[in-house]
């Protein structure tokens, strides 16, 4: 993959750049705020040369509050086939939120004590790059606990609102299987129900995950 990493922390930033080189990946640049992030992707854009994905931090100078993330929502608008995968140092659901509300192919959010698990870790990445979505589990978490308060999912089982939360971590139905000790037909039988529960037709086709997904983070 060919990756633009966006941290302020040069420390950090050289970390994600050695564990990314390392594994064979291309870093293409490293920047430390918004301002340069979105600079350096239109430059690359012109000489239609876009990375495959975007490691970027929430905060970054110069108020270190939102730099981050308004970069990359900014860039998705410019280039929606753009993927990126931010990083926080926690759980800020707005911009969780706000990062997926327009598509949620290509994008992901994790925790920066995620990167310590460095399978976990680049697998988020290269999923990202490759179109899929990447939430952190305590992202998850959070709006699962807000969207018990919507009527949009009442309809679900807590089962079905497990797998619909591991769903929204980007796992795939095996993975899901997995991490719940169940058959892969058990998940494909719950994994149906959410779609019919949640009104999404067999005509939407593959679209039906994604939707689902945004149906659960926008509750």
């Amino acid at each position: 993959m060919r990756v633009v990493i966006a941290e302020d922390s040069v420390l950090l930033r050289e970390g994600l750049t050695r564990l990314l080189t390392d594994r064979g990946h291309e870093v293409v640049a490293g920047v430390g705020d918004g301002e340069a992030l979105v600079k350096t992707i239109r430059e690359l854009a012109g000489e239609d040369t876009l990375p495959d994905v975007v490691v970027a931090d929430v905060r970054m100078p110069p108020t270190h509050t939102d730099e981050g993330v308004r970069a990359c929502v900014k860039l998705r608008k410019e280039y929606p086939s753009l993927a990126v995968l931010v990083l926080s140092q926690y759980v800020e659901e707005q911009y969780a939120t706000e990062l997926i509300a327009g598509s949620s192919r290509g994008v992901g959010y994790l925790l920066k004590d995620r990167v310590a698990e460095v399978r976990e870790f680049t697998e988020a990445v290269v999923r990202v790059a490759e179109g899929g979505t990447a939430l952190d589990p305590e992202v998850v978490a959070q709006l699962l606990g807000r969207s018990r308060k919507q009527d949009v999912l009442a309809g679900l089982t807590p089962r079905e609102r497990e797998v619909l939360g591991l769903m929204a971590e980007g796992r795939t139905n095996s993975a899901i299987a997995r991490t719940l000790v169940v058959s892969d037909g058990a998940v494909e039988k719950h994994v149906s129900n959410i779609f019919m529960k949640l009104g999404l037709a067999q005509s939407d086709g593959d679209h039906r995950r994604v939707l689902a997904v945004l149906t659960y983070l926008n509750s």
